[in-house]
């Protein structure tokens, strides 16, 4: 019998996945494998953006120095101020010494 998976289902099965890797070579092994490049160049590009963000600079400026849509700043922007805490959660770990 075919069992079918929900998209919910899906989704906590690839966050438990990305909880057991140990390092940032496995962790870069999974991300290649599972994500094609444009995807890891947008995931790249959004977090790019976080720390200027953070620092405030204005969205043109981090468009002009990054050439990231401002479509996507504003979308990390609203991440940033309206979201689930993940962005600030890993830049103020990475920030700590």
């Amino acid at each position: 019998m075919k069992t079918h998976i929900t998209k919910k289902d899906s989704f906590r099965q690839l966050i438990q996945a990305i909880s057991l890797l140990e390092d940032q070579e496995e962790t870069t092994a999974f991300f290649m494998d599972l994500c094609t490049p444009a995807e890891l160049e947008s995931m790249a590009d959004r977090w790019q953006v976080v720390p200027l963000l953070k620092q405030g600079i204005p969205y043109r400026t981090i468009h002009d120095e990054t050439g990231v849509s401002v479509t996507t700043i504003t979308r990390v922007a609203r991440s940033l101020t309206m979201g689930s805490g993940g962005y600030l959660l890993i830049a103020d770990r990475l920030e700590k010494p």
